[in-house]
């Protein structure tokens, strides 16, 4: 849940990098909630909850694509990445083949490694053991 909560702090933070697991859990919890809701409302027969489902999927839009920036930003490469999920079946394939590769180890150029963001040996142009 905190993964969840950081991506949601982060909305509209488009710079920097993200985890693999940030960004799958932010998926994750996405679709349980959004299925819950979807659930609810078809079960209950209450169109007030679709609509909530409906809002709530346009709240976590800019969050998501937020974290899905920051996820490339990881493997090195830039957001424009996303727009490759327009190439019909095979750039969403590829898209999810890119969003769950491993990052890069140590900073890139567009920030410091999530996972060890105080490599110091590596500012100071040492190799790491």
């Amino acid at each position: 849940m905190d993964w969840y909560l950081k991506v949601l702090k982060q909305y509209a933070d488009f710079d920097g990098r993200a985890r693999r697991k940030e960004y799958w859990m932010f998926f994750l919890f996405n679709i349980i909630i959004s299925w819950g809701l979807q659930a609810i409302a078809f079960a209950s027969g209450i169109s007030v909850i679709g609509y909530l489902a409906s809002i709530y999927s346009l709240a976590v839009l800019l969050p998501g694509i937020g974290v899905s920036i920051r996820r490339l930003h990881d493997i090195e490469k830039s957001g424009w990445f996303l727009f490759i999920v327009l190439i019909p079946i095979i750039g969403a394939i590829w898209l999810i083949v890119l969003l769950a590769k491993e990052g890069t180890k140590g900073p890139n150029e567009y920030g410091a490694d999530p996972k060890n963001p105080t490599d110091e040996l590596n500012e100071i142009g040492m190799q790491q053991a």
